[in-house]
Parts: structure tokens; sequence; C-alpha cells
């Protein structure tokens, strides 16, 4: 069997699913950045936080607080949290609050 052309079906079993590889997150420098970001979103702006050492689970719990304590919208992508609007000073705020080292990043 080709690694580039791995087998995908099988007359006897049917579909073959390849196993799933564990995307581990780098480790930061135990420093949480905030981040503004409008490309590629049609000029709506979204702060983008980074480098939060948690797991999944805890980063949705997170995540979930944050978008309610700054009652807006949000997402948690590939463990970056994204917050709508610029909210960047409460953000920093909340977390500092929690014990975290905040940076604000970017322009």
């Amino acid at each position: 069997m080709n690694r580039d052309n791995p087998l995908v079906y099988s007359t006897d079993t049917g579909r073959i699913d390849q196993p799933q590889q564990k995307v581990e997150r780098p480790k930061g420098d135990g420093i949480v950045r905030i981040q503004r970001q409008t490309s590629g979103r049609k000029g709506k702006g979204v702060c983008l936080i980074t480098g939060i050492d948690l797991d999944d689970a805890a980063l949705t719990q997170l995540a979930a607080e944050l978008k309610k304590k700054c009652g807006c919208g949000g997402a948690l992508k590939e463990g970056v949290i994204e917050i709508q609007g610029d909210k960047r000073d409460l953000l920093k705020s909340l977390l500092e609050a929690k014990g975290m080292k905040v940076k604000l990043a970017g322009g």
C-alpha cells in the first residue's frame, strides 16, 4: 500500500476509516495574547485570544464565560478563542482577574 494513496475502501469490509491523529497545540510561553483582527471577515472585527494553556473542555467553558461577560458572540477554533467586536480592554481585565499574564498584541 502506498502512503500517498492509502486504501479507503475494501470490498470485504467496506469503507476503511483512517485513524485520526491527535493534533497537539504548541506550548506557549505563559503569556496570553489578545489581538484584534478584521482580515477575511468583511470588515467585522474580532478579538483573538491565544496562548491559554488549558484543555479543550476548559477552553470551551472559558470562551462561554468571556462571551457572556462581554455580551457578544464568539467561537473556539483550534485552541484560539474568538470574541466578536473590539473588547480588548475588557478581555484583558477579565483574564488578569483569573491570574493570567496578558499582553495586547498587534496594532
